[in-house]
This record gives structure tokens, sequence and C-alpha cells, in this order.
């Protein structure tokens, strides 16, 4: 299944519940992991609009999937404990918008460049992994509900007064010119206290930035224009 594949199917989906969301349930947490995240952010943010309830802070893609893998791929090289360590992974949901900051890991961890180079582009191509070695038959499923659960338990810990509590997702974002793009955010009793930013990058993933910010905005205003056209 393709990209516009899943738009076709999810994006009345998303439309349709998140409408329903913004009139009966306005305040709620919105927490959005239907594929493809890089568009289906920003029809929710315009469903939310057109009711006039729109709240940036309380609307979350789940891109979570991609830092447990990144976190479980630089383990495994490393020889390390994956539950010990933190790979933040920002900019979007798909293929090359995937940006794993392997300088900012924790613990902190070198590779060569050519190794580097293959361990970001299987992290970036990892669910096409999973769909090879199903033979087609399906795709990430349990590792999905895992980092879906991991994102909410960590919402609801911040919403109940837990401080501290950091995760990555796709939101409305000034880091960038794109009006939507991933990085660690500050989570707290009403969504996000905090968007703590890109921080340092190298230079290698500087590039991986500037490569994936014409997709992610091609994504994003593919996402505004199904709302904006819907009847």
């Amino acid at each position: 299944m393709t990209r516009d594949d899943l738009f076709n199917t999810n994006a009345t989906i998303v439309a349709t519940l998140t409408a329903a969301c913004a009139q009966h349930c306005p305040e709620a947490m919105i927490c959005i992991i239907s594929n493809p995240v890089n568009s289906t952010i920003p029809i929710t943010a315009e469903v939310f609009k057109k009711h006039g309830v729109y709240n940036p802070n309380k609307i979350f893609g789940v891109t979570t999937l991609d830092i447990v893998r990144a976190n479980a791929f630089v383990a495994e090289l490393k020889d390390l404990d994956p539950a010990r360590v933190n790979v933040p992974v920002i900019g979007g949901h798909a293929g090359k918008t995937i940006i794993p900051l392997i300088s900012q890991c924790t613990p902190k961890v070198e590779f060569p460049q050519d190794q580097l180079t293959t361990l970001t582009g299987r992290i970036q191509e990892a669910g096409t992994e999973v769909v090879k070695a199903k033979a087609g038959a399906g795709s990430a499923t349990l590792s999905m509900a895992y980092a879906g659960a991991r994102f909410v338990f960590s919402l609801v810990d911040a919403m109940n007064g837990k401080e501290g509590v950091v995760e990555c997702s796709f939101v409305k974002s000034q880091e960038t010119d794109c009006p939507y793009f991933s990085t660690p955010l500050l989570l707290g009793k009403k969504g996000i206290e905090k968007n703590l930013g890109i921080g340092k990058v190298s230079p290698f993933e500087e590039k991986m930035i500037a490569e994936a910010i014409p997709e992610l905005k091609a994504s994003i205003k593919k996402g505004e224009e199904f709302v904006k056209n819907m009847k």
C-alpha cells in the first residue's frame, strides 16, 4: 500500500472522527497515529479550526514508533539496554522526513559515517522492512501498539502532574519554516508545556533536515487542501 493509498483510506476517517471530537470533546487531547501522520495532523488541525475550537497544544501526531526503533537499533549495535537508550527523532513520520538525531543520543554513541548512513536508512525504512518480512501480509502491529501506548501513558502522566515528561511528536511548530514538525516536547497538564526544539545537530543531520522540508511541506499542504475541499 502506497502513501497515496493510505491517504485516500485514512483522510476521510480521520476527518470524520476529529469532527466528532471537535463537537463533543473539544478540550480533549487528540493523539493521531493514523498514517500518513504528516498529512493527518494538518487534517485534524483544519477540522478543529473549522469548528472554532483549535488548540495546537492539544493535538499530537504520534511518531513514537520511530524513536522506539531508533533506540532498539542503536542498542543492538552497541550492546546496550534499549530501555536505557534515547534517540530523539525529529521531522516527520515517513521515509526521509524521519530524522534520527544520533548525535544527541543518550548515552552518547558514535559510528563511522558509512555505518551511520546505513543505520539512519534502516530507521527511516523500518516500516518497509517489516512489510517485507511479513511477505506483504501485513505491517507493523505490535510495535505500533507499544509506541502508541508509550506516548499516551506519558501524556496521561504529565496531565496528572508528573514533571519532566518529554516525548517527540509531530505538532504545530515554529522550529522550521514547516508549519508542523516533530521535536522533543515537554508535556504538562494542558498538553504541550514547552517545545524543546531541535537543539544542536551534526552537519549530516542538518542536511537531512533541509532535504526533508520540501516533502513535509507537500504532505502538510495535501492534508490542509483535503479539508478545504471537503463538502
